[in-house]
């Protein structure tokens, strides 16, 4: 345990498993108090459980990332319990890989719901608890939003709208204190992401990133931490590459 982030006061969406669990991990571990939020119920309690297990502060939160009003309840929520928010994490999303031709409307609309809808509450939910003074959003974003790849046209559409808006909310509310960052993940195998993506791409995925290796949760949750806390106090805007140098690589 440690006090960097002790004080804070932090919401996180999709933190059931992946690389939201290993961020209110280790939040936690560092001092904040967390909200962990997901859509599966036993998934967030478990988090929740292990973290109040090793001695940290959590709370366990089951709302569907891509509703409003269940955002902004369990905001509310864990406001109540362990004070004003200082900051979001939204992490939550929903991903189907395939085709342009074979994307459906049913498919696009729930990506669409969890993956752009979710922020805009998680965004609205910390501005209606902030706490007083400075506090930080970090969107979640990824390689394909600046890089070609086939058949993620609906992924990449979702992640170049969270890494626009994450620059223009960097210009609309830092007036108002609110510092607003994302973190591009790279290939990490996270329960979730192994669902679409078998060991074949993983091994493609380690071949193409320079440092000659796939990234860990604790990875990205390590950059996500960065970004909430005091080192990163003139910070906003930036979109930061936690992908192992997969990126560049591709450009």
């Amino acid at each position: 345990m440690s006090d960097r982030h002790a004080g804070q006061v932090v919401l996180i969406t999709g933190a059931g498993r992946g690389i939201g669990a290993a961020t209110a991990k280790l939040l936690a571990a560092r001092g904040a108090a967390v909200g962990v939020l997901d859509i599966d119920e036993t998934l967030a309690k478990e988090t929740a459980a292990a973290i109040t297990e090793a001695g940290g502060r959590a709370i366990a939160l089951t709302a569907d990332a891509s509703d409003r009003a269940q955002v902004m309840t369990a905001a509310e929520t864990l406001a109540g319990q362990s004070g004003p928010l200082t900051g979001i994490v939204n992490d939550a999303i929903w991903i189907r890989y395939e085709p342009v031709e074979a994307v459906t409307d049913e498919v696009l609309g729930r990506m669409l719901d969890v993956g752009v809808k979710g922020p805009f509450w998680g965004v609205q939910a910390l501005l209606a608890q902030r706490a007083e003074g400075e506090v930080a959003i970090v969107n979640i974003t990824s390689p394909v939003a600046e890089v070609g790849s086939a058949g993620t046209s609906s992924y990449t559409a979702i992640k170049g709208a969270i890494a626009a808006v994450t620059r223009q909310l960097a210009v609309e509310l830092g007036p108002q204190g609110v510092r607003v960052n994302a973190v591009t993940p790279g290939a990490v195998p996270t329960p979730g992401a192994r669902t679409i993506v078998d060991e074949a791409g993983y091994d493609k995925r380690r071949a193409q990133t320079p440092l000659g290796r796939l990234g860990t949760e604790e990875d990205i949750a390590a950059a996500i931490a960065y970004l909430l806390s005091d080192d990163a106090g003139f910070v906003t805007g930036t979109i930061l590459r936690a992908d192992g140098g997969i990126t560049i690589k591709s450009v």
